[in-house]
């Protein structure tokens, strides 16, 4: 394996080089691809650990929306012509361990509570960024179609967000302090 001076992998061994705006457009979907589907893995460990009612059932709500998400994002791949694909996601697999090790090392309930709050947000945050960057890519190459379709996931990840900031401010944060 070859390593940079930082003794880390090179980026994109083992991925297609990127040398278009279409190969750049073609890794960010296959990273938000990716993305998702670790979210629904995480989801069902962080409904396990909430406490707080509220909060467990806005994952439960979320873990729904994220696996018609996937769907949409399967959809958008076959409208491309393209192969169904994730790539890794260095950010969301930072985003996620950290999430873990929060988990398992609050003691409290309505700390760890607070905690995995706040790592939902991070993702939301992520997402939100990787899909407003994709709609509007979408819209500058004339794929009006696509970036309806990914426009539907991004205000759902907006609401979420907005939905997890209500919940932390009037309810989860409160408890755990």
């Amino acid at each position: 394996m070859y390593l940079n001076h930082y003794r880390r992998p090179l980026m994109g061994f083992f991925s297609s080089p990127i040398k278009t705006m279409d190969d750049l457009y073609l890794h960010q979907l296959q990273d938000i691809y990716y993305a998702e589907n670790q979210i629904t893995k995480a989801l069902p460990k962080m409904i396990a650990k909430a406490e707080n009612p509220a909060l467990k059932q806005a994952f439960q709500k979320h873990l729904g929306e994220t696996e018609t998400q996937v769907k949409r994002l399967e959809d958008v791949f076959h409208m491309m012509g393209k192969d169904v694909k994730g790539v890794t996601c260095a950010a969301i697999d930072g985003i996620l361990k950290e999430a873990e090790e929060l988990m398992s090392d609050c003691d409290d309930a309505q700390v760890r509570d607070a905690a995995m709050l706040a790592a939902a947000q991070a993702v939301e945050h992520y997402e939100i960024t990787r899909y407003g960057t994709l709609i509007a890519w979408s819209k500058q190459a004339g794929k009006l179609d696509i970036a309806k379709v990914l426009g539907q996931t991004l205000a759902e990840e907006k609401a979420t967000d907005e939905k997890l900031s209500s919940l932390g401010e009037s309810n989860v944060n409160k408890k755990a302090a």
